[in-house]
């Protein structure tokens, strides 16, 4: 047992105490830093610390969801996502220190929050496990969207890696649709989007 959750307890310290690393090229890489007013570069700045925080919380629910997931595939599946999403963790923190600023004090509490709501997801059994974890994918998606149009056009760094984020997403959502994703009540889908509403409010600020 021991052995088995010393990997979980890796991710844990890694994702909330450790800068992150990217095997893949920033996908700003190679691109100029844009005119920014102070105004724009608060906005671009917290637009940039709401999407860390996502990337901080999906780490936690691919482990959550990983731990009881009951199929070996589905489990190397969402194992390889989050490896991915490690990738748009670093790319996120880089460029919120860029900006001038911090990722979100409440990190730890975003990350325990969902590694709860991850194992709650796992133990219903994966076809729901995987339904959430697309429902997820789609609604990060669509937030996505929401700050390619939000941030400003000047600020080609920050839209390049929203832009690049947002195709990994949507390939996430596909994947567990593949694997046989159930279709999640509407109440529960509002729920996530209320959930959602309220932590990229407050960590938009803190």
């Amino acid at each position: 047992m021991a052995d088995k959750l010393i990997p979980h307890i890796d991710t844990v310290l890694r994702t909330l105490f450790a800068p992150a690393t990217t095997s893949r090229p920033y996908p700003d890489a190679g691109l100029e830093e844009g005119e920014l007013s102070e105004a724009e570069k608060r906005h671009a700045l917290g637009l940039m610390r709401v999407n860390h925080v996502g990337e901080v919380c999906a780490q936690a629910l691919y482990q959550g969801q990983a731990l009881t997931a009951r199929d070996k595939t589905n489990r190397e599946a969402l194992q390889h996502a989050a490896y991915e999403e490690v990738e748009h963790l670093a790319w996120t923190e880089k460029r919120v220190k860029e900006l001038g600023g911090r990722t979100s004090l409440l990190n730890p509490l975003w990350y325990a929050g969902s590694l709860a709501i991850g194992v709650g997801a796992g133990l219903l059994g994966d076809k729901w496990n995987l339904g959430f974890l697309e429902e997820t994918e789609n609604q990060v998606t669509a937030h996505l969207e929401e700050h390619l149009q939000g941030l400003p056009e000047q600020d080609v760094k920050s839209r390049a890696i929203v832009a690049q984020m947002r195709l990994d997403e949507m390939q996430h959502a596909e994947m567990a649709n593949h694997f046989g994703a159930a279709p999640l009540p509407l109440p529960v889908k509002e729920m996530m989007k209320l959930t959602s509403k309220i932590m990229t409010t407050i960590s938009y600020r803190i």
